[in-house]
C-alpha cells in the first residue's frame, strides 16, 4: 500500500519564509475599497487624511449666553456687571454656532436675571471659555489612519466626520476549511470506538476570524482519493485559501499530498517541529493550500507558527492585546475629585521605563481615542497623576508593537505625519508617538529623560542663529546629535482673499486684527516675539496675543473658522486649510537625538526614512518646505 512519505523536514523558520515568499504569486487582491460605514474591523491599506475640520464652525459647549469676553472684564462678586440680551449677550444652547463678534460662553447657572432682557454676572469670562473651536476634534489634513492600522468603531466616526466615505482596506480572504476522514463525527454526535469528534474545523474558523479572514466550513470528506480531489477542486473555485484538515501525514489513507502534487505544486511536506510535524503547504490554481495536522494541538501550533503570519501578511490584522503595564506620564495630569477619568495615552519605552503621553481629554475629541495605545484610569478619589508616580495603563496594543514606538515630544510639524506614514508602509515596526508641546518643552523633556528625541526651531535673538545656542544653554552636560530635518517657511496665515489686507507684522498692531498665537516655548512664538521687538510692537498691543493653541494646523483652523484674522505658522499648514500666506522667514527644523540612541534600531529606521527620496518628495508636495538636506548632521 502506497504511503505519502514526507518530502523533507523543513526547519520552521525556513518553512515560514518559504510560505511568505509565495505571496506575490498568489491570486489574492492586495486591497479593496469599502464604504466607511462597513469598514469597522478592517485594516487600512493606505494612509487616510481628513478632508474637513470638525467642528467646522465655532460652537457653544454649554447652555448659556455668548459674549465678547472683553465686555465681561472686571466683573466680580463685589462688582457685578449687567449684560443686555441681544446686544452684549446672546442666548445659546450647546452645539449652536457662536454669534458673530462673540468668543466666550457663560453658563446659565452663573447668570441672574435682574429684569427682562438684562442679566447679571459676577465673574469675568476668558476668551474661548466653553467654546468648541474649529478643528477641536479634527483639522483638515490630519492623518486619521496609518497603513496597517485596524479600523476600530471610533475610527468609523472619525473618518465620516473627516469627510471620508470610502477607504482602501486589506482584503478579507475567504478560507475554505475541508475536514477529511471517514472516522469523523460532529461534536454533537456520540462517537463509537475508532471515531473522532470533528472540532478542528471550528477551531480553525475561529483563528481565521481572529486574523481577519472569512471562514467557510465544508462538510467532511471521506478518505477516498477521487472524492478528495473533487472536493479540493470545488472548494478553490469560490475560496481564496484552502485548509485541508488531516490527511497530510504518512498514513495509508493520507492522500492530500498526492492529490495536490497531481494538481499543483507542493512546497513543504513535513516541518521539523513537534507537535506540528505532519503539515503541508502547496499552491494550486495560484491559490494557497495548507495541509493541517489532525491532532488538535498540532493543528493549533502549526496555525500559530506558520499560518497566522501568512494571514497577517494578507489582512494586516493584529492580534488583540489585553495587557496592563506601569508607566509614568510626561507631565502632571490634574483631575477633579468625585469622578473616575479615563485618559487616552500613547506609550513608549525609555530604558526600562514606560512613558505615557496624554492625548487630548475633551469630551468632543474622538480622534484621541482612535490613536490611543492605552487608557489610564484616574480614580474618583484622586486629584490627578504626578509626573514620576507609576500608574497602571490598560494596553490596547501588544507590548511588542509599542516597544517600536519612538516618543517624539517637542515642536509640531506636518512632515512628522509623513515620516510616520513611510515607517508604516515599510513595515519597520517603528512609529512616532508625537506630543506637541513646543520646542522648549521638548528640550526640557529630553533633559529629564521623558522623550527619546525632540525637534526644535528656536531663534536666538542675540546671535540671530537657530537651535545651537539653546542646546548649549539647556543641555550643557548632555551629549546629543543635531540632525537637520528640513527648512521651512514661516509667516502670517490669513483668510482666503486676505479681507483685512494684512501684509506684515506691523499690521498686528491694528485694533481690527484678531490674532491667534502659539503656546509659550513654541519656536513660532519665539520667532514672533523677535519680529515684534524689531518692529517696536509690544505683545500687549497685539489683540489675541494671549489666545494660544498647540499646533500650526490649529492656528490655521482658528483662522479658517473665523475665530481669528491672522496667526503665525508654516506655509504647509496654510495650504492644507486653503488660507493665504505671507512669508516672513525661513528656518531650520532640526531633530535633537541623544548620542546613546544613534545606534538604536528605531532611530536608525527613522533616519533611513527622512533621508529617503520618498520622504523628500512627500514633504515637498506640502509646500513651504525644503527637505533637500534632510538627514544631514550639524556639528554641535
Amino acid at each position: 500500500m502506497k504511503r505519502s512519505i514526507y518530502l523533507t523536514l523543513t526547519p520552521p523558520e525556513t518553512a515560514r519564509q518559504k510560505i511568505l515568499s509565495t505571496l506575490p504569486t498568489l491570486a489574492i487582491p492586495r486591497e479593496e475599497e469599502v464604504e466607511t460605514i462597513h469598514a469597522g474591523g478592517r485594516i487600512a491599506a493606505r494612509a487616510v487624511y481628513a478632508r474637513r475640520s470638525i467642528p467646522h464652525y465655532a460652537a457653544a459647549a454649554m447652555d448659556g449666553v455668548a459674549v465678547q469676553a472683553g465686555e465681561t472684564f472686571g466683573a466680580s462678586e463685589f462688582s457685578p456687571k449687567l449684560l443686555e440680551i441681544g446686544r452684549t449677550a446672546f442666548w445659546v444652547n450647546t452645539g449652536m454656532p457662536m454669534p458673530e463678534g462673540t468668543n466666550a460662553v457663560i453658563m446659565v447657572e452663573q447668570l441672574e436675571e435682574k429684569q427682562p432682557g438684562v442679566i447679571e454676572i459676577r465673574q469675568a469670562a476668558h476668551p474661548w471659555q466653553h467654546v468648541r473651536p474649529v478643528g477641536e476634534d479634527i483639522v483638515r489634513g490630519d492623518i486619521l489612519l496609518l497603513p496597517g492600522e485596524e479600523i476600530q468603531p471610533v475610527h468609523v466616526g472619525v473618518l465620516l466626520n473627516g469627510g471620508i466615505f470610502s477607504v482602501a482596506v486589506k482584503p478579507r480572504p475567504v478560507v475554505a476549511i475541508l475536514p477529511t476522514g471517514s472516522e469523523l463525527v460532529p461534536p454533537e454526535g456520540t462517537p463509537k470506538p475508532g471515531q473522532v469528534i470533528e472540532s478542528n474545523s471550528a477551531m480553525m474558523a475561529a483563528y481565521v476570524t481572529r486574523d481577519g479572514g472569512i471562514p467557510r466550513i465544508l462538510p467532511p470528506c471521506a478518505d477516498e482519493e477521487q472524492i478528495l480531489r473533487q472536493n479540493i477542486q470545488a472548494a478553490l473555485k469560490s475560496a481564496d485559501v484552502l485548509f485541508v484538515l488531516s490527511g497530510s501525514s504518512a498514513g495509508s489513507k493520507d492522500f492530500t499530498r498526492g492529490v495536490l502534487e497531481g494538481l499543483g505544486t507542493v512546497h513543504i511536506h513535513g516541518i521539523a517541529m513537534m507537535p506540528g510535524k505532519p503539515a503541508l503547504y502547496a499552491t494550486l490554481f495560484d491559490k494557497p493550500v495548507f495541509g493541517i495536522p489532525g491532532y488538535p494541538t498540532s493543528a493549533a501550533l502549526f496555525y500559530e507558527e506558520m499560518v497566522s503570519p501568512f494571514m497577517a501578511a494578507i489582512t494586516g490584522k493584529p492580534v488583540p492585546s489585553s495587557e496592563t503595564l506601569l508607566a509614568e506620564v510626561i507631565r502632571k495630569i490634574p483631575s477633579k475629585l468625585g469622578q473616575e477619568e479615563l485618559i487616552r495615552v500613547r506609550l513608549g519605552k525609555i530604558g526600562d521605563r514606560w512613558i505615557a503621553i496624554p492625548l487630548p481629554r475633551g469630551a468632543g475629541v474622538l480622534h484621541s481615542l482612535s490613536e490611543a495605545d492605552g487608557v489610564l484610569r484616574i480614580p474618583e478619589d484622586s486629584e490627578g497623576v504626578s509626573e514620576r508616580s507609576p500608574v497602571s495603563v490598560q494596553v490596547r496594543r501588544s507590548k511588542k508593537d509599542i516597544e517600536g514606538t519612538l516618543l517624539f515630544v517637542g515642536s509640531h510639524d506636518l512632515s512628522l505625519d509623513r515620516a510616520n506614514e513611510l515607517l508604516a508602509q515599510r513595515k519597520t515596526g517603528v512609529t512616532l508617538a508625537i506630543g506637541a508641546i513646543g520646542s522648549l518643552g521638548g528640550v526640557f523633556a529630553l533633559k529629564s529623560g521623558r522623550t527619546h528625541l525632540t525637534a526644535i526651531h528656536l531663534l536666538d535673538p542675540e546671535t540671530k542663529t537657530y537651535n545651537l545656542p539653546y542646546i548649549r544653554k539647556y543641555l550643557p552636560n548632555r551629549r546629543v546629535r543635531l540632525i537637520h530635518l528640513l527648512t521651512r517657511t514661516q509667516g502670517l496665515m490669513v483668510r482666503k482673499g486676505n479681507p483685512k489686507r494684512i501684509t506684515s507684522i506691523r499690521d498686528l498692531y491694528r485694533e481690527d486684527v484678531q490674532f491667534v498665537n502659539r503656546q509659550r516655548g513654541a519656536g513660532t512664538r519665539v520667532l514672533l516675539d523677535v519680529l515684534l521687538k524689531e518692529e517696536g510692537i509690544s505683545p500687549d498691543a497685539v489683540t489675541g496675543y494671549a489666545n494660544e493653541v498647540a499646533t500650526h494646523t490649529m492656528v490655521a483652523a482658528e483662522i479658517r473658522g473665523g475665530m481669528a484674522d491672522c496667526g503665525m505658522g508654516i506655509e504647509a499648514a496654510a495650504r492644507a486649510l486653503e488660507l493665504d500666506f505671507i512669508p516672513l522667514a525661513k528656518e531650520p527644523y532640526d531633530l535633537v537625538i541623544p548620542e546613546e540612541l544613534m545606534d538604536d534600531w528605531r532611530v536608525r529606521e527613522l533616519l533611513t526614512v527622512i533621508r529617503s527620496d520618498e520622504f523628500r518628495n512627500m514633504v515637498s508636495a506640502l509646500g513651504g518646505y525644503d527637505p533637500s538636506e534632510s538627514g544631514n548632521e550639524i556639528p554641535v
